[in-house]
């Protein structure tokens, strides 16, 4: 209906610098004009005419000034009895819309910067072959009424547009795990726990089991449970200090306790593996937390994988992610770890809970957690606590005074119980039913 053809102009405007210029001089006739008949110091003149710098060489340049070294300090004089300031006269052309300067004058006061070019873009606009001063409705649908009226023969209808986008892919959809994953975060820190960093999913046994009070002939470091590592086999960099007082308190015991008797090598220690449990990053963190020149109570939290070489069924995968919680303070005991269980657990809004009496290398006393699975009907471990043993953080250098209460949880099993699986490879695995990660709503646990 309408032509529009774009027309640029450009056309030469002062900048803020070069308003100044043009009420007050140039740099330079400033400066000039700031030396006295006897001359000024070229310190002074420096320190106090503003802009001296640029003005001082132009001045020099158009010979308007000398120096007069002869009594010791350079003494800047006038060359000449009066000056004609054309950089100011230029300005205020330009500014009255006279534009008659030469094109390298116009360049120098640009490099300047007491000029800019401003380009205008505009539009002129003239009427097209389809003008009208009224708009008609375009039908964009032939019905079935049309048809019988004959109507349609009478009406416009819109063209199609054969070019248009179709309707858009669905994107991708956040998996039911990453859902509850986000919720269990999203408690730890509302109880006021800190997150440990958790990137390293190869440990060495020493931080993965001796650091945990882990006796080196246990049947969980036997390669029928555990995933050992080809390449780097093994780890050499350890704190020496504390290596040795693990190997003392594993081989000939200490802290009140006669250890496990036994003699302690090194070469198991140092052996990659894929760790078993994110307890060996809480296991870090201790020993960071008792590097400290004085302790204090802290509380950390992880989410993250561990591997063990499971037989896969319902219940059980090789892979698969531990939630676990720490918190470190004088005077710690089974009873705030039950009560802190409770108060975590009631946020997830399981009810139906179980605490039983369970063994564990590194806490005593320890338990074992389970949770009513309505799909399978039966009570399903979903996680393990207990109370961190002095074998474990006294040989850190924890104060002794100073106890641990810890967890770990899965977190595939309390999801399969809030979204109703009955097998874990329904949840995780090739078998995943990419409808069921589609369908599923977001997680809110009935805290």
């Amino acid at each position: 209906m309408v032509i529009s053809e774009g027309v640029k102009s450009t056309k030469w405007e002062l900048t803020e610098e070069g308003k100044l210029v043009a009420e007050k001089g140039s740099h330079e006739a400033v400066l000039y004009r700031s030396i006295p008949d006897a001359g000024i110091l070229q310190a002074e003149v420096m320190k106090t005419v503003p802009n001296a710098k640029v003005g001082f060489s132009k001045a020099m340049s158009l010979g308007w000034i000398a120096i007069d070294k002869s009594s010791g300090a350079p003494l800047v004089k006038r060359k000449t009895e009066s000056i004609v300031d054309s950089v100011q006269d230029h300005l205020n052309e330009i500014r009255k819309g006279i534009d008659n300067i030469p094109d390298n004058i116009r360049s120098d006061y640009k490099k300047r910067k007491l000029l800019q070019e401003i380009t205008l873009k505009s539009f002129v606009l003239t009427k097209g072959p389809k003008f009208a001063t009224s708009i008609k409705k375009m039908e964009t649908d032939l019905t079935s009424e049309m048809l019988l009226t004959g109507a349609w023969k009478e009406l416009q209808f819109k063209p199609y547009n054969f070019d248009a986008l179709g309707q858009p892919p669905e994107c991708g959809h956040l998996h039911p795990l990453l859902k509850v994953r986000s919720e269990f975060r999203e408690i730890f820190l509302e109880m006021g726990f800190t997150e440990m960093p958790t990137n390293q999913y190869v440990e060495s046994s020493f931080w993965n089991f001796d650091a945990l009070f882990q006796p080196q002939q246990h049947p969980a470091r036997d390669a029928h449970d555990t995933f050992f590592i080809s390449s780097p086999a093994t780890s050499t960099e350890f704190p020496v200090d504390y290596l040795e007082r693990v190997k003392k308190v594993h081989s000939e015991g200490g802290y009140g306790s006669q250890g496990y008797r036994y003699s302690w090598k090194i070469a198991e220690a140092q052996k990659n593996l894929l760790r078993t449990h994110t307890t060996a990053v809480s296991a870090r963190m201790l020993y960071r937390l008792a590097q400290q020149k004085e302790f204090t109570a802290q509380k950390y939290f992880s989410i993250d994988k561990v591997f063990r070489n499971e037989s896969l069924d319902a219940t059980h995968l090789a892979e698969f992610h531990q939630v676990e919680g720490v918190a470190a303070a004088r005077g710690l005991g089974l009873a705030d770890l039950v009560g802190t269980l409770d108060a975590f657990f009631a946020r997830l809004g399981f009810r139906r809970l179980q605490f039983k009496p369970a063994y564990n290398p590194y806490t005593e006393p320890s338990m074992e957690i389970f949770a009513f699975h309505e799909g399978l009907g039966k009570w399903i471990e979903i996680g393990n606590s207990g109370v961190f043993r002095p074998e474990m953080l006294l040989p850190m250098g924890l104060p002794e005074d100073v106890s641990v209460i810890a967890w770990g949880l899965s977190l595939e099993r309390p999801t399969m119980i809030k979204y109703g699986l009955n097998n874990i490879r329904d949840l995780v695995g090739p078998k995943v039913d990419l409808q069921m990660v589609q369908d599923n709503p977001i997680c809110r646990l009935d805290k």
